[in-house]
């Protein structure tokens, strides 16, 4: 027992670590759970559901199996079971709308199936995504290196569509993953060579072309639940755009050829949020960076 309990400690206190560490983990991570706390939906009977799905992600994540069959050679099934069942525990009462009811606790024995059933191997979900045209070659890359999280990204953001506070908040926390594709450098000679074929206007447009394509189900999915409160996606697809267009119009204005990435740091964040949210800082910030980018690409194609 005495083991168990430092195991579930060093748990407690790992979490924190990691948040310190990594500030782009922790403030999604508060905002999605302060929206599980919060969320008001239709029915109880859904709470479960939605909370199991968690401690799934959980599970399926988790590569420590083999450390736990060291630690805990007869019982390590247990500590497995009862880690998942701590998160969907904690998830399902301290929702403050959700109340006991039959489908919340017959999940459990869903749980239990955990210490059963695990990852044995690590899966490679990647695909290679090629029908996407060349020209968007930061969502290529990033999407080769991240088919799995950007397909759960975007059934989280789909399902956002349901309620006008879940439709913000989910923008508020993809917005960070969206500066994460444009973060990246791409080499001195491909800059080059891309910008001999094209603008950085016609960059800005094909890019946000796509942005929004990707995007439609959500509009169309809004407008269809909640028809009558349509500013809100007015508003929304500002805010989306508006942070977009200062990341990648960022991303050329500090573009230096010796680096390999751009320094998208939580302040970063929190300025382009509160400039896309008053909508007319965020167009004083673009405009200023589109000349600024337009002039540091000159100094590496020309005129």
């Amino acid at each position: 027992m005495k083991t168990l309990i430092n195991h579930l400690k060093f748990r407690f206190y790992q979490l924190f670590r990691i948040f310190n560490l990594d500030m782009k983990v922790s403030i999604p991570f508060l905002l999605v759970f302060i929206l599980m706390i919060a969320i008001k939906l239709p029915s109880d009977r859904y709470y479960p559901v939605l909370f199991l799905m968690t401690a799934l992600v959980f599970h399926w994540s988790r590569k420590d199996i083999p450390f736990l069959k060291k630690i805990f050679e007869k019982s390590w099934r247990l500590v497995v079971i009862l880690e998942s069942a701590l998160i969907y525990t904690v998830l399902l009462l301290g929702n403050i709308h959700y109340k006991i009811e039959e489908t919340g606790l017959s999940l459990f024995l869903i749980i239990i199936a955990f210490g059963f059933f695990f990852p044995k191997t690590k899966l490679n979900p990647a695909l290679k995504w090629d029908y996407i045209p060349d020209h968007l070659f930061e969502w290529k890359s990033f999407l080769r290196k991240n088919t799995l999280f950007s397909v759960i990204g975007y059934i989280i953001i789909l399902a956002s569509s349901y309620h006008p506070a879940s439709l913000i908040v989910a923008g508020i926390f993809v917005m960070d993953y969206i500066s994460e594709i444009y973060e990246p450098y791409e080499s001195k000679e491909m800059l080059e060579m891309y910008f001999k074929k094209m603008s950085l206007k016609e960059k800005i447009r094909k890019n946000s072309l796509f942005f929004n394509i990707l995007l439609l189900p959500v509009y169309i999915s809004f407008m269809m639940l909640n028809l009558n409160d349509s500013l809100y996606l007015l508003y929304y697809f500002v805010f989306m755009n508006l942070y977009f267009l200062m990341v990648i119009s960022r991303k050329y204005k500090l573009y230096h050829y010796k680096e390999k990435r751009g320094c998208h740091n939580v302040m970063v964040y929190i300025e382009f949020l509160f400039c896309s949210m008053t909508v007319i800082p965020a167009l004083v910030i673009i405009s200023k960076n589109l000349r600024n980018a337009e002039q540091n690409i000159k100094t590496y194609v020309g005129d």
